[in-house]
């Protein structure tokens, strides 16, 4: 339970760090936003990753094999970033419309399940 509890933090968690990195790039579609100027973008971004740290970090501390959690802290890191890769994904491919899915694509999320599988054997 607390395997899941735990993955499911870091997506939420890496959900809010995705829109706060990157979402802005899309603030000028939007006609507000075309007089921000770079310190109100960080500020906006800011207030998003709050979230980001809301999410992270219970999911580190219930996560955590010394905290009675279930993963090491390099399981930790490893799951962490290949649910950043996977958001960062989706998020292009859905959000921003511009990049296309291709084999090369496929073969470093192949990759990056083997990353985490070796990771996790003994």
């Amino acid at each position: 339970m607390k395997a899941i509890l735990t993955i499911c933090l870091l997506v939420l968690s890496n959900t809010f760090m995705v829109i706060a990195w990157y979402g802005h790039l899309k603030f000028s579609e939007w006609k507000w936003s075309s007089k921000l100027g770079l310190i109100s973008i960080i500020l906006i971004s800011w207030g998003i990753a709050l979230f980001e740290y809301m999410f992270q970090v219970p999911a580190n501390k219930i996560g955590f094999k010394n905290n009675g959690g279930p993963f090491t802290l390099i399981q930790l890191k490893v799951i962490q970033e290949v649910i950043t890769l996977l958001v960062f994904a989706v998020f292009t491919l859905v959000v921003f419309k511009t990049e296309t899915f291709r084999f090369n694509h496929v073969i470093a999320f192949i990759l990056l399940i083997l990353a985490v599988y070796f990771m996790f054997k003994k």
